[in-house]
């Protein structure tokens, strides 16, 4: 189905030609590196050299999760109005069903934001943000910002970026993006695919074959080939918006007259241009996917990449789940009732007790339309499973109720709800304890779905495409392939009415009202005071986890906690909750000490003694969480700035799971340490002196002493390579003290 080309490749005559065999002299392969989509938009927006690029946005995006902390972050740094066209949705708080007015305060004061500096409204259940993007943002050619993982318009020839908060915050402010420029991925597509087989089986099948390799972290796939032609805008933008759990830094596909299409149906014809990689085109590598080969897929628990052909799963159900069920009572511990996955087992057959088709990647016009057409005249039963369907816009809601899919849902029993996010991070929809849910949705991680370990409940989730799930439901709730199931594949028409957002988004965008002035709910807090990082640190481990990847839901959960995203010290409460349950109260411990550091004018005897060396009188001392791959998943910034705020001053791993985690901790003026040898305990001290000088060097070699049990040791950090801004952010204490220093 996938085939992994390593090393440098050449796009020729419509087909890949590995480099060893192009024999291309140096003089071509530079024109064909600049040869790449990624290239032309990447060079078209940057304000910096050939490699070190400085990148300025089209357009930003920020959802009811994260656009409170951004606006705060900017208006505390100088922000007097949106410098480019920035749009606030609600699509993550919407219910408003946690914490009492909360939610809708936040939701005021995005309204008053965007009146005040000039920016564009999406109520609540209009539209889940990238689809309100696709609709109406994205733009041959351009390039987008947002502040959600799931940022990815590359289908329609939008470059788009998900980053924590603080990144947003830089373009508001007129400052630019920083990384060196990314290698290239082709991914080359060819075939079509069978009947049955949906954008998700295609997308699990990518996952599953690059992200445990790392095969293209932090790198830029680019979508080219004859397959492309074969696939619809929602199919593709299906595949596209999963990118993501790849680990890519972004996308990019060629577009044709499908792509134009979709922008004439959206009004926006002039936003499209014909966009081909040139030939040659040079690649750092290549992705070859053949479309008819890829069957329905699934990814099991606990992650997108665990990927399975449905088939093989239904055929050695107990052998597979088995392997599952252990995994889960692994996270669950000796506690509480054992996880029993295989109970869902009966007759060889496997029950699910929950079907989810919503958000970015499920809930398109085409997967719930194609979903109805299999259980036309089938009913999901009045049993314990259930299915729920969120249409991702209100414009794809009204088109599926005016062509009669929702009427027709309906009647089969199923739950046609408004667009939200909630399914996919555990604000809705949340299983049973034990309960097996297969979700047409971007991820699957432990807990994501809304069970509490703390609480020993553990549900299971799977990544399923819409078309199987619906095959399942029409099944009574038996896991079923699409394949296996006869329908009308073929569907009617979409259309767009752009009355719905005409008549209730309120679109301010670059045009401040004056005298606007922002609304305050009682919850939403200013972000607390940091100071600059001192020349000696130190730094106590106050927890440790050994988990091969740490997803920022660990970190931070999501769920009912989103409700305080607005208030930063009562967020912080939270703060790895779910993996460490006595994390919040080592880490303010630890700060108390600081504090008192500060006032006094000397560390607390207690903690001289227990570091057990002899330390420089102005030493800052702070906590650190200690993992070895964190920062997989979300782009939320609150994963390190709950640590911040909580007197974090480092986290030290063998390595960051993506760019973004570790640029929200550079950003909040935590210290991204890395240590080849693994090796911490709770209660371990890090003593840095003369940190000042080793940041000037790139890349530098941080000599420290470890003391772990009364006894120190010589261990060697690093934190990679930083650009000049970086490191006087994290001189400067975080993003906010960097931008009052040098505005």
């Amino acid at each position: 189905m996938i085939k992994l080309i390593k090393g440098g490749v050449y796009y020729m005559d419509g087909g890949l030609v590995k480099e060893n065999v192009a024999f291309m002299v140096e003089d071509k392969k530079k024109k064909a590196i600049k040869g790449t989509l990624a290239y032309s938009v990447l060079q078209a927006h940057n304000r910096g050299d050939g490699e070190n690029l400085k990148l300025k946005f089209d357009a930003l995006a920020s959802h009811d999760i994260t656009y409170v902390g951004i606006i705060q972050t900017a208006k505390a740094s100088g922000l007097e109005r949106f410098p480019v066209p920035y749009t606030l949705t609600n699509c993550h708080n919407s219910l408003c069903a946690v914490g009492g007015t909360i939610n809708e305060d936040d939701h005021l004061f995005g309204l008053s934001a965007a009146k005040k500096y000039g920016g564009n409204f999406v109520p609540p259940h209009l539209a889940v943000i990238h689809q309100y993007m696709r609709e109406t943002q994205a733009a041959c050619g351009k390039m987008i910002l947002g502040s959600d993982s799931h940022t990815r318009y590359g289908a329609l020839g939008t470059m788009a970026v998900g980053e924590g908060g603080p990144e947003l915050v830089k373009q508001l402010l007129s400052q630019t993006y920083d990384i060196k420029r990314p290698e290239v991925i082709a991914v080359y597509l060819r075939g079509k695919p069978a009947k049955g087989v949906g954008p998700h089986d295609v997308a699990i099948a990518l996952v599953g074959a690059t992200f445990k390799k790392g095969f293209v972290k932090n790198k830029i796939l680019e979508f080219i080939g004859p397959g492309i032609k074969n696939l619809s805008m929602d199919f593709r933008c299906g595949i596209d918006v999963m990118t993501t759990e790849t680990a890519c830094l972004s996308s990019i596909w060629e577009t044709d007259e499908t792509t134009r299409e979709y922008f004439k149906l959206h009004g926006r014809e002039g936003d499209f241009k014909e966009m081909h990689p040139a030939q040659p085109a040079y690649y750092d590598g290549a992705v070859v996917i053949d479309l008819s080969r890829i069957e329905p897929m699934i990814a099991l628990p606990f992650h997108p990449s665990n990927a399975f052909t449905l088939k093989e799963v239904i055929e050695n159900a107990g052998d597979v789940l088995n392997e599952t069920q252990k995994e889960g009572n692994k996270l669950k511990g000796d506690k509480g009732k054992p996880f029993k996955l295989l109970d869902r087992v009966k007759d060889g057959k496997i029950y699910v007790s929950q079907g989810i088709i919503a958000g970015c990647a499920g809930g398109s016009y085409e997967n719930i339309a194609e979903a109805a057409e299999i259980l036309r005249g089938k009913s999901c039963g009045y049993g314990e499973f259930s299915l729920s369907l969120y249409p991702q816009s209100q414009p794809v809601f009204k088109c599926l109720a005016d062509n009669g899919y929702v009427s027709s849902l309906m009647e089969s029993g199923a739950i046609v709800k408004t667009a939200f996010c909630g399914p996919c991070f555990g604000a809705g929809d949340t299983p049973a304890d034990n309960g097996f849910s297969i979700r047409h949705t971007t991820r699957n991680f432990e807990n994501r779905e809304g069970s509490k370990l703390g609480e020993n409940q553990l549900s299971a989730v799977a990544l399923m495409d819409a078309r199987s799930i619906a095959a399942t439901a029409a099944n009574g709730g038996i896991l079923t392939s699409a394949a296996d199931v006869e329908y009308v594949k073929k569907i009617k028409k979409y259309y767009f009415d752009a009355a719905i957002y005409q008549n209730r988004v309120y679109r301010g965008e670059m045009k401040p009202e004056k005298g606007a002035e922002l609304v305050y709910g009682n919850n939403i807090a200013d972000w607390p005071e940091q100071l600059p990082l001192a020349d000696n640190l130190l730094i106590e481990v106050v927890s440790v986890l050994n988990d091969e990847v740490t997803t920022t839901d660990e970190l931070i959960p999501s769920g009912e906690t989103s409700s305080y995203r607005s208030n930063p010290l009562r967020l912080a409460q939270y703060a790895l909750s779910r993996k460490d349950p006595l994390y919040v109260g080592r880490a303010e411990e630890v700060k108390r000490a600081e504090d008192e550091r500060r006032a006094s004018g000397s560390l607390p005897q207690a903690v001289l003694d227990r570091a057990g060396i002899k330390i420089a009188a102005d030493v800052m001392y702070g906590s650190a969480v200690a993992a070895k791959k964190p920062g997989d998943g979300s782009a939320r910034e609150q994963a390190a700035s709950c640590q911040r705020v909580l007197g974090g001053l480092a986290d030290i791993a063998l390595e960051y799971a993506t760019k973004r985690y570790r640029s929200n901790l550079i950003n909040w003026g935590m210290l991204p340490l890395v240590c080849k040898k693994f090796d911490f305990k709770v209660g371990d001290f890090i003593y840095i002196e003369g940190i000042k000088e080793s940041l000037k060097k790139d890349d530098a070699v941080i000599a420290a002493t470890k003391i772990s049990g009364g006894k120190s040791e010589k261990i060697y950090l690093t934190v990679g390579a930083l650009t000049d801004e970086e490191r006087k952010i994290i001189l400067s204490g975080c993003l906010i003290n960097y931008n009052k220093i040098h505005k």
